[in-house]
């Protein structure tokens, strides 16, 4: 079955252009197409979406906003219907490698973020990877723009204190640093001398005790919590 987009996006030729690179893909198919983030979700209430390609900064609603919606409503629907699936997943589209709005989409549970001049093998790979449940921004880049925007976090307890980190066991708690860390599963594997499966288990355990989507929004909490402290 082909992978379902979405391309949400005020500027008709940027759309334009990204269904001209991905209509040319057999696993891609673009299904529907929205100039802001209030058109997005009224088209998402009739329409079968895999993946969502997002511009952040539309008119009447943003990217960001529009991102939250759509995942809070995945989430009350999983806590309702946990076989309900995961719903679309959300690629943030922008202008600047270290965007404000990129970095609160990330924090309102997109997938990731994509440069809007992403080259089309690139674009290609990052649908495929978020439609496969991977997210599709580094860990150390997202630790590049936490650092940035440090002054939106939270102030924090100490780590032994959090509520969050207290439902990790110690093990978990150093997959979750090093996650933070911007290490692969390879690599952390390496580190703590486990095998690779072992440490992928780990992870899953991780995200899904904190109720996390993926590997971005475990290196926001791992800031968030004072796991990991931000370089100001």
């Amino acid at each position: 079955m082909p992978i379902r987009v979405m391309l949400v996006d005020d500027q008709e030729l940027l759309r334009t252009g990204f269904r001209m690179v991905l209509q040319s893909q057999q696993d891609i198919e673009i299904v529907a197409e929205a100039g802001d983030g209030v058109q997005a979700l009224e088209i998402l209430a009739g329409t079968e979406v895999d993946v969502i390609l997002m511009d952040v900064r539309m008119p009447r609603m943003d990217g960001v906003e529009a991102t939250r919606r759509i995942c809070a409503q995945q989430d009350a629907a999983a806590a309702g219907d946990p076989g309900s699936g995961t719903g679309p997943r959300v690629l943030i589209l922008t202008t600047f490698d270290l965007d404000e709005y990129a970095f609160a989409a990330l924090k309102a549970g997109a997938s990731g973020f994509l440069l809007k001049d992403v080259p089309p093998t690139e674009l290609v790979a990052a649908i495929r990877a978020v439609r496969g449940g991977d997210a599709v921004v580094a860990p150390t880049t997202t630790r590049r723009m936490i650092d940035r925007f440090a002054t939106v976090l939270p102030s924090s307890m100490p780590p032994a204190d959090t509520p969050e980190l207290a439902r990790l066991t110690e093990r978990e708690r150093e997959v979750l640093l090093l996650i933070a860390q911007g290490l692969s599963n390879g690599e952390i594997a390496a580190r703590l001398s486990l095998s690779e499966a072992t440490v992928k288990t780990h992870v899953g355990r991780i995200l899904t005790k904190l109720q996390l989507r993926d590997r971005v929004q475990a290196v926001v909490l791992a800031y968030e919590t004072g796991l990991v402290r931000a370089q100001l």
